[in-house]
């Protein structure tokens, strides 16, 4: 989260027919893919990469806004169709939930008051629960239960519709721990606002939310992250959020304190996750900075996406390899309203870094940073960009509980469902037109259902949004199909056996 912040193209071509597995070429769809080539992509599915988890969403900051929204949370947290902007919307299905505790509060402590800068945006103040040094007990005038109602409304509204998986996180201490009282960062951005002595005060602010949550929310968090991109350069008090600098040497500190704090309210079982990192290569210094006592005492790396199609996200997933740790990409976001971007810097994801659970950061927003166009401050909603639907070719379809597959190709990612014995395979094609062949020989079996192959897909230009396409066959393990140019495309093949 620095300064930052979904399209299945409907094959229209009648003169295509289904021929012993394979699609007979009409003469202009042909040419037209002939400059791109043939791509053939194939699977090694005895290399696998674990267990999926699901897919997400931070809270902060558009909950904050629209939390009161049950049209929201059905687009997000499930899978049926919502009339949305004269349309009917696919929901994206996602079930994990990262919530935000914040910063700041609109109320002096001990006299004292925040300090807010004069670029804060207003929707990106987030209220905290903890008032003012006084007292730790959360049954105490010192913390305020009823801040920040509507992120509260839009967590239970999620948990109301399956959302199993959720975390807490930090984007700063509270106001009155930091030097300067500004919860937007330092003079400057590489200094340490946090006071030395408010190291442990602010693990026990996320460990007291987090006991709170189950005992009066009945939600479990099962991670907390005290950081959010941590050795950036760009938390200083001129900010436009809440944020904040930590050197390697106070992050553990801190997760000592963290993993301490939990434990001592009973919460033993919930992890500390570390460190959120904007970039790839940020999380494998940290991740290089910390000794094993600490990586010991975090249960998952966390890491952002902010870096995008560069960085060495092999290193990460090595290390955590390494050190038996999970990955999630925590938070990932871009201004690329079509949502071609976002498919590849996924897929890249998928090929090198091997994270279990992907999270979108701001859902709604504008400039293109958001899947539906949104003004927080504003309270406006607006139509909704290709970006989501290209998010929806893969959230509605690799499911968690699913097993991720080898790829030999880049622009693909493979997920299997044993216990229904089906095959997912995600592609992108983001050139010209062109053909993929989809070779399934290394598979035990795979039938298909009567031979059919179910697709959905998205372009770029927006002819189609996620369309639905009963079109294609497969035999003896072959498929192929035209992919129009920019284009993202999903296949579901049953009686998959490995």
């Amino acid at each position: 989260m620095s300064l930052k912040q979904f399209a299945l193209v409907s094959l229209s071509i009648s003169s295509i027919t289904l021929s012993s597995c394979k699609t007979v070429r009409s003469e202009s769809s042909a040419a037209k893919a002939s400059e791109a080539g043939e791509l053939n992509l194939s699977f090694e599915p005895s290399t696998q990469y674990g267990t999926w988890q699901g897919w997400g969403t931070s809270l902060a900051w558009w909950a904050s806004s629209f939390g009161d929204r049950d049209q929201l949370a059905d687009i997000f947290f499930t899978s049926k169709v919502t009339r949305y902007d004269n349309r009917d919307l696919p929901g994206l299905g996602f079930n994990i939930a990262r919530f935000n505790a914040g910063a700041s509060t609109h109320t002096a402590a001990n006299g004292e008051s925040a300090v807010y800068s004069t670029n804060m945006i207003r929707s990106r103040i987030i209220e905290g629960f903890w008032r003012d040094w006084n007292s730790e007990d959360p049954a105490s005038g010192s913390w305020n239960w009823s801040a920040d109602p509507l992120q509260r409304q839009m967590l239970k509204k999620a948990q109301d519709r399956g959302v199993n998986r959720f975390e807490l996180f930090s984007n700063s201490p509270m106001w009155w721990m930091l030097k300067n009282h500004n919860p937007s960062g330092a003079k400057e951005g590489k200094e340490e606002n946090l006071q030395s002595w408010n190291l442990q005060k602010h693990a026990v602010y996320l460990a007291t939310v987090a006991k709170y949550a189950r005992d009066n929310w009945a939600v479990n968090f099962e991670s907390v992250e005290p950081f959010n991109e941590p050795t950036a350069n760009w938390w200083k008090d001129t900010g436009t959020q809440e944020g904040s600098h930590f050197s390697h040497g106070t992050m553990k500190k801190i997760i000592a304190h963290q993993h301490a704090e939990l434990a001592s309210r009973g919460l033993g079982s919930v992890m500390v996750s570390a460190a959120d990192e904007n970039q790839y290569d940020e999380a494998v210094a940290t991740w290089n900075a910390f000794d094993s006592s600490t990586k010991a005492k975090v249960g998952r790396i966390n890491v952002h996406g902010y870096q995008e199609a560069n960085g060495r996200r092999d290193r990460l997933h090595d290390q955590a390899q390494r050190d038996k740790k999970l990955i999630w990409n925590s938070e990932y976001g871009e201004d690329d309203a079509s949502g071609m971007k976002l498919a590849r810097n996924l897929l890249l994801d998928f090929e090198w870094l091997h994270p279990v659970a992907w999270m979108y950061w701001q859902v709604l927003d504008g400039g293109g940073w958001g899947l539906i166009q949104a003004n927080n401050d504003d309270k406006w909603l607006g139509p909704v960009n290709s970006k989501y639907y290209v998010l929806a070719q893969f959230s509605r379809h690799i499911r968690e509980g699913m097993t991720i597959l080898k790829s030999k190709q880049g622009n693909s990612v493979a997920a299997y469902d044993s216990g229904a014995r089906k095959l997912v395979i995600v592609a992108l094609n983001d050139g010209g037109a062109r053909w993929m062949n989809f070779d399934l020989a290394s598979f035990r079996r795979a039938d298909g259902a009567g031979g059919r192959v179910k697709r959905w897909m998205t372009t770029k230009d927006g002819k189609d949004l996620y369309n639905f396409h009963d079109d294609i066959s497969l035999k003896d393990g072959q498929i192929q199909v035209l992919f129009p140019e920019n284009s993202v495309q999903t296949f579901e093949i049953e009686n998959v056996e490995i």
